[in-house]
C-alpha cells in the first residue's frame, strides 16, 4: 500500500492544497490525472488501486469519485462501475454550445461590472500570457487560457454563472482542452482575441465585448474538435484489423 497522506510526505501537493481537505487533496489529484489523461478517457475507474496509490482507505477515495462525477469527469455505467468520460465529438459540441452562451452573457455583464481592480489583473494577466509564449512557455496554452476566462466570469459578479462556469462545466472543458490541443499557432491568435475582448471590456462596450467572446470560444471549438477527429482516427488505425 502507498504511503499515508499527512503534512510531512505530501511533496507533490502544493501549500494551498495541503490546507485542503483528505477527500479535497485526492479530488484534486485523481482530478488532474484525468485532465492530462493519465487516466485514460473512457478507462474503468479501480477504486481500490486509487485508495492504495495514495494511501488511504475507500471511503475518502469513493466520496473524491462522488464529486468528479458531478464535475462529469466520472460517469457510472450500469453493471460495470465507474469510468472515466470518454472524448466525444458530440459532448464536445454540447460543451462548448452551453460555454458559449453562458461566457457571452458572463463578459457582457463584466464589461458593466467590473471593477478597476479587476480590469487592472486582466490587463496583468494578460501581459503575463503574452510574455510566457514569447519564452515559448506551454503554460498559456493549457491552462494559462482557462485563467483569462476564470477572471471575466468573476468579473461579472453573477454566482450562478460561476458556480456554473468554473465548478462545474470548465473541469470538464480543461480535459478536452488539454489533450486535444495540438496547434502551435492557436495561442498567438488567442492572445490577440484575448487583447481585443479586455479593450471592449473597458470600454465598458457589452455587446462588443460578448460579440468578440463568441468568435473566441468559437475558434477555441474548432480546433479543439479538429484536434480530436485526428486523434481518433489516429487510435482507429492503430487497432488490429479483423480477418474475416
Amino acid at each position: 500500500m502507498g504511503q499515508a497522506l499527512s503534512p510531512q510526505n505530501l511533496p507533490e501537493f502544493t501549500p494551498q492544497e495541503k490546507s485542503l481537505t483528505l477527500v479535497e487533496q485526492v479530488l484534486v489529484q485523481i482530478q488532474t490525472s484525468i485532465i492530462k489523461g493519465e487516466l485514460p478517457a473512457g478507462s474503468k475507474i479501480n477504486e481500490q488501486a486509487l485508495a492504495e496509490k495514495y494511501g488511504i482507505s475507500r471511503g475518502p477515495t469513493r466520496e473524491a469519485l462522488q464529486l468528479l462525477e458531478r464535475q462529469r469527469l466520472v460517469v457510472r455505467v450500469p453493471h460495470i462501475g465507474a469510468r472515466v468520460a470518454a472524448l466525444t465529438v458530440e459532448e464536445l459540441n454540447d460543451l462548448y454550445e452551453l460555454r458559449s452562451t453562458l461566457e457571452v452573457m458572463a463578459c457582457e455583464l463584466a464589461a458593466k461590472r467590473i471593477t478597476q481592480q479587476q480590469l487592472d489583473n486582466l490587463w496583468q494577466l494578460l501581459e503575463r500570457q503574452e510574455a510566457a509564449l514569447a519564452d515559448g512557455d506551454s503554460y498559456f496554452q493549457q491552462e494559462g487560457d482557462v485563467d483569462f476566462h476564470y477572471q471575466i466570469i468573476r468579473a461579472s459578479g453573477n454566482r450562478h454563472l460561476q458556480e456554473t462556469l468554473i465548478g462545474g462545466l470548465y473541469h470538464l472543458l480543461r480535459m478536452y482542452r488539454y489533450q486535444c490541443t495540438n496547434n502551435s499557432r492557436r495561442p498567438v491568435r488567442a492572445i490577440a482575441e484575448h487583447r481585443r475582448i479586455v479593450e471592449a471590456i473597458a470600454q465598458r462596450d457589452a455587446e462588443l465585448a460578448g460579440l468578440l467572446m463568441r468568435r473566441h470560444i468559437e475558434q477555441g471549438r474548432q480546433n479543439t474538435e479538429q484536434r480530436l477527429k485526428q486523434l481518433q482516427a489516429q487510435t482507429l488505425a492503430a487497432k488490429p484489423q479483423q480477418v474475416c
